[in-house]
């Protein structure tokens, strides 16, 4: 008896979800567009008429190209905004505990889904065209076959494939060299408490000696609109927030880098 398409709609679950959010997210850097993107693509399925939706055999494999559409030309947009955009743009940093309940459930999950929303490599990803950007979480970060991803960037599945070389190398050539959980959390915990102490010389044993400062108030507050560069410059530039602010407080945030 054939299933009907009601109940495969009804079987895209929250797992569902999830892979269309990273997705969105890992090309749109901000949480809010990706919830916004992967909303409009289900309102899209379910604007389809009866006919339409029966040919289509795997709603979540549809929902994830139409998703991917949707965020092509939100980049598009975003791009030329953020050209406009006075100061530095830094993509949204996602706290851990704010995926839905289960996406840290698999270890092997954990480890992609930690380098592949990473704030660094989110940050390399903005030096791509739209579509390199798209065609590298598609295929790198989601494992979809050229052949498809040819669908939802309109060019041949040979073009995408040289786009997605083109990316790879590019993101490659910036790549850092990675640093141990064990020393990324000891750094950050001489930060936080030379910060809080407002000591100077033990913030400035902190940082890296050419560590740069970055700040972007998304046109809500005040913020840097150059970078800081240099651990005495940027030591100073933290102090002196703090001492206009002595209320805050600096509190270690485990993000998906």
């Amino acid at each position: 008896m054939p299933v009907s398409q009601s109940a495969r709609v009804a079987e895209i679950g929250p797992a569902d979800r999830r892979a269309l959010l990273s997705a969105a997210y890992r090309m749109l850097g901000t949480m809010a567009d990706a919830e916004d993107a992967v909303q409009e693509a289900y309102v899209r399925l379910l604007r389809l008429d009866p006919a339409e939706r029966d040919d289509i055999r795997s709603p979540a494999a549809w929902l994830m190209r139409t998703t991917a559409r949707i965020c092509l030309d939100m980049l598009g947009s975003a791009r030329a905004r953020r050209e406009r955009y006075v100061g530095d743009w830094l993509p949204e940093p996602v706290p851990a505990d704010h995926w839905p309940v289960g996406a840290q459930s698999d270890p092997v999950d954990v480890s992609a889904r930690a380098e592949s929303v990473s704030t660094a490599l989110l940050l390399m990803l903005e030096t791509l065209t739209p579509a390199e950007r798209v065609v590298l979480v598609l295929h790198d970060a989601f494992a979809m076959p050229y052949a498809e991803i040819a669908t939802v960037v309109d060019r041949t599945p040979a073009a995408c494939r040289q786009l997605g070389a083109s990316a790879r190398a590019q993101v490659g050539s910036r790549r850092a060299v990675p640093v141990p959980a064990e020393r990324h959390r000891a750094v950050v915990a001489a930060f936080s408490a030379a910060a809080a102490t407002g000591r100077l010389e033990a913030l400035v044993r902190a940082l890296d000696p050419d560590v740069v400062l970055r700040s972007d108030g998304g046109g809500i507050v005040s913020a840097a609109r150059r970078s800081v560069r240099g651990a005495d410059r940027v030591a100073r530039f933290l102090l002196g927030i703090a001492a206009k602010h002595p209320t805050a407080a600096y509190e270690p945030v485990v993000h998906g880098d």
